[in-house]
């Protein structure tokens, strides 16, 4: 009698087909980081933060520039920049087309103005949804160009770092980037302009050596991998082993490279109060009631 019931409870824990159809697909989310499963919504509503360890999962260009400014401020800046294959690396334009289908972008960042409670910025997201992030010649030309227009606009600029280093199919042309960028940043504080810089998972490479690293105020999300060479290549070249937090957001703070971690819930708040803070007229008691 035993055997009959266990038999029978264990074949009803089975979902069968018609159950499994009745499940929507995509409705259920499981975290990278502590494996925990929850309601696709319920993480989206938490900023895609998992409720249970924090873990930041990546967003979006559209997903970040959405949750920080206000609605229907938003003005996109040179948009109709588009990669060419220089080098004529092979397949390279077909990888192009390949993720702007998936991602819906022309390349891997975004542009433009916008208003962050009522506070005016220019600035820059990247996605690394879109070829790992990777710098190419538009990517530092559409970066360049938004700081360049700051200047000229007199607003401050705010970057969102999210990339895996120079792009391999441009060769040097991508490296080209790197100086690019950090000249129209130094025009840029020469002419007294803010820049604030947010290193996002991961922020690497050519990225993490340029204009991610020269802000006036260089933040991090929690746990962001932030680094210029791999750690495999380190440990090979110094013959040590590093430290397990090693190129953590945490471990840069710590070591005075950064000047803060910042909960992607406290994101808009902390930039919102620096924009007011060096606003015209700008007074940090004021911005702090």
């Amino acid at each position: 009698m035993l055997k009959k019931i266990f038999r029978k409870n264990k074949s009803a824990s089975i979902p069968n087909e018609q159950s499994k159809q009745d499940i929507p697909e995509g409705l259920m989310k499981k975290c990278a980081e502590c494996n925990q499963i929850y309601y696709r919504k319920e993480v989206e509503k938490n900023v895609h933060v998992c409720p249970n360890c924090d873990y930041h999962y990546p967003l979006t260009a559209w997903e970040r520039i959405n949750s920080l400014f206000d609605e229907g401020s938003f003005e996109e800046w040179n948009n109709h920049l588009k990669s060419k294959n220089p080098l004529g690396f092979p397949d390279y334009l077909e990888k192009l087309e390949k993720d702007k289908r998936k991602t819906g972008l022309e390349e891997a960042v975004v542009t433009g103005k916008g208003l962050m409670d009522g506070q005016p910025t220019a600035f820059a997201v990247m996605d690394s949804s879109f070829r790992m992030g990777s710098m190419g010649s538009v990517v530092g030309e559409k970066i360049a160009r938004a700081i360049e227009k700051a200047k000229d606009e007199g607003v401050p600029f705010i970057i969102f770092t999210a990339s895996g280093g120079a792009r391999m199919q441009e060769g040097v042309l991508s490296l080209m980037q790197m100086s690019k960028t950090s000249v129209a940043i130094k025009r840029f504080s020469d002419s007294g302009g803010l820049m604030i810089s947010v290193m996002t998972h991961p922020t690497t490479g050519g990225v993490s050596a340029s204009f991610a690293s020269v802000g006036d105020y260089n933040f991090a999300e929690p746990k962001a991998l932030i680094g210029f060479a791999g750690r495999r290549i380190i440990e090979q070249t110094i013959r040590e082993k590093l430290p397990d937090d090693f190129q953590t957001a945490e471990f840069l703070l710590k070591h005075g490279q950064l000047d803060k971690v910042v909960h992607r819930h406290d994101m808009k708040q902390l930039l919102t109060t620096l924009l007011k803070i060096h606003g015209k007229g700008g007074n940090p008691l004021e911005a702090n009631s």
